[in-house]
């Protein structure tokens, strides 16, 4: 996670470079050199530091409570942001009479929407037929990907939220360790009386696989959240009760798995400008350097050098690839050594040195 945090918050510095901002990282006890690399790079990082993991609500509410803003971002450090994100953001929030949570567009690894970006409230019926595989009701299909509008449940990759509303729901809910946060959170404002919206004029990435791999101890905390969630916010339900007990008894039984996809990777290319060489790979062919504005080739893997590439352009341009295409993309970091990237919402993501 310590070069996604980083590549993050290069990404968050750019965005709010002409905003009135603080920027607060919570470390849940980390393992992987991620405080030694915000001291070193970030020093006007706010960095807390906890000596244990207590779960995704507790660490934000802790950043909250040393906040001073008026708004509140909560950002997974596996997303990147545009340089023109915040402001657009803040701007409609700011022209909302009662305004609850707004969320934007989330784009995997590999420039695909993702659905979860706007959902419905889940109730018992619409949960079970999300885990039947039925998800129609689950999504705010109601509202297209680029598109404004009013929806009540958002993910926590991306939450942008007054905090005084923070405050008055109570926050985010410590009895969830991860998973189900989120929704909570959603829908306590919405019970609140707030209208919270859906601004799809607002891209970023959430490599997402990153914070999320499937395996027993992810089925057991997401299955552990939804009952949780039902307890709190509806009636019980015997049908519901027996699909959240065979979710969780069928955990046991998972094996880590690995969602890497196998990529028929033919060229590689550079998207940067002739001045700069920074990027010496030992890949399997050479690199075609290119301009942002060219068109990419079937079977491309694409590095975008943010040194010079804004991360709003990359965005753009990983969004609007063909995805039947077999183009994938990385980006190499403003004065790094490596690059990263991920081929899906479900794979981990890779990061190569050099």
């Amino acid at each position: 996670m310590r070069y996604f945090l980083e590549l993050c918050l290069q990404s968050v510095e750019a965005a709010i470079e002409n905003l009135d901002a603080e920027v607060i990282v919570v470390d849940n006890n980390s393992k992987d050199g991620s405080c030694k690399m915000v001291k070193q790079e970030f020093p006007n990082v706010k960095l807390i530091e906890n000596k244990e993991n207590s779960g995704f609500s507790k660490g934000n509410n802790i950043g909250v409570k040393e906040a001073k803003g008026e708004y509140l971002c909560i950002l997974n450090p596996d997303t990147v942001v545009a340089e023109d994100t915040f402001e657009k953001v803040l701007e409609f929030a700011k022209n909302q009479d009662k305004i609850g949570i707004v969320g934007c567009k989330l784009i995997d690894g590999n420039g695909e929407y993702l659905p979860e970006s706007k959902r419905n409230i889940p109730t018992p019926k619409i949960a079970m037929k999300k885990m039947l595989g039925r998800s129609q009701h689950y999504y705010a299909n109601h509202i297209e990907e680029d598109q404004i509008g009013k929806a009540d449940i958002f993910v926590g990759a991306f939450m942008l939220v007054k905090k005084k509303v923070y405050n008055e729901v109570g926050g985010l809910d410590e009895d969830y360790f991860m998973y189900g946060e989120d929704i909570d959170l959603s829908y306590k404002i919405v019970k609140a009386g707030y209208d919270s919206y859906y601004y799809g004029e607002a891209e970023v990435i959430h490599y997402k696989g990153e914070s999320t791999l499937k395996d027993k101890t992810y089925a057991k905390r997401f299955y552990g959240a939804m009952q949780i969630f039902y307890k709190k916010h509806f009636k019980g339900n015997y049908l519901f009760d027996c699909l959240v007990w065979l979710g969780i008894q069928s955990a046991r039984f998972l094996k880590k798995t690995s969602y890497e996809t196998a990529l028929n990777v033919e060229n590689y290319a550079f998207v940067s400008n002739e001045e700069n060489k920074v990027l010496t790979l030992k890949l399997s062919k050479p690199m075609q350097l290119i301009s942002v504005e060219e068109d990419i080739q079937a079977n491309t893997q694409v590095v975008f050098d943010a040194n010079v590439v804004s991360f709003k352009a990359i965005i753009d341009k990983a969004s609007s690839m063909e995805k039947n295409k077999g183009i994938t993309f990385k980006i190499l970091p403003k004065n790094t050594n490596f690059i990263i990237g991920s081929h899906s919402s479900k794979s981990r993501g890779e990061v190569i040195t050099f």
